[in-house]
């Protein structure tokens, strides 16, 4: 049965698909023949909002995403407040790999780049274990994006995976876009760690409650300077401004 497409809406000047399920998102990436529908998967969080909102260029960007989800809950809330619908946080660290389990079956060629280079080489391991067809990955330590460019170029990837941190990541992937755009492209953050257990993710219990941002300042205190400035999202959210 085909899911209905869901168009996306205004968040702070940016634009967000209020998805109600991630099965209605994989939906847009996976097409009817099951192979992976070439764009761009942003996940939007209120920090990315307020970025693009003082960043010309992460606004440029973020606009050019074909698949921006809501991975923060307060982008949720302001969706649920303009649409009215129950719409849902997909967590990106999830997502990406809900991507490649679908991809198996295609054996869609699939590139990995960010973070250091043990953590990337682990990663490769325990995907290809999974029958994800990984054909070539690069840490994040490189000089010269050039680096990557030409192994994108030279692959030829169905399916790049970014782990660089936002809005690096995002810059990035819009340079790849420019020399092959026949891929889904998708920035992961810190996904790689979570994978190799290097990061610990929040207890189902906080992810249930909306909670895992609490959790991770709680473990990594030095993030208070970041959530401050969230306070400026929640000011807009509260003046219907969003």
């Amino acid at each position: 049965m085909s899911v209905q497409k869901v168009l996306p809406v205004l968040v702070g000047g940016v634009a967000v698909t209020p998805y109600e399920s991630v099965q209605q998102l994989l939906s847009d990436v996976i097409a009817d023949d099951g192979k992976v529908v070439p764009g761009m998967a942003i996940a939007i969080n209120p920090e990315k909002v307020l970025k693009a909102q003082n960043d010309p260029q992460t606004h440029a960007i973020l606009a050019q995403a074909t698949i921006p989800f809501a991975d923060g809950i307060g982008v949720v809330k302001a969706l649920q407040k303009k649409t009215g619908k129950k719409c849902v946080r997909i967590a990106g660290c999830e997502l990406w790999l809900d991507i490649l389990k679908h991809s198996v079956k295609h054996q869609s060629k699939v590139v990995l780049v960010g973070a250091k280079a043990d953590v990337i080489s682990r990663c490769n391991d325990i995907l290809t274990k999974q029958h994800v067809n990984v054909v070539a990955y690069q840490d994040g330590y490189f000089d010269n994006e050039d680096i990557v460019f030409d192994l994108i170029s030279e692959t030829m990837p169905d399916i790049v995976i970014v782990a660089l941190g936002s809005p690096k990541q995002e810059k990035l992937i819009a340079k790849l876009r420019a020399i092959h755009n026949n891929a889904l492209y998708m920035g992961v953050g810190g996904s790689f760690d979570v994978l190799t257990g290097n990061i610990k993710r929040a207890p189902k219990a906080w992810q249930n409650l909306n909670l895992e941002w609490l959790y991770r300042l709680v473990s990594e205190p030095s993030r208070i300077k970041r959530q401050f400035k969230l306070l400026d999202f929640l000011k807009q959210y509260l003046t219907n401004k969003l």
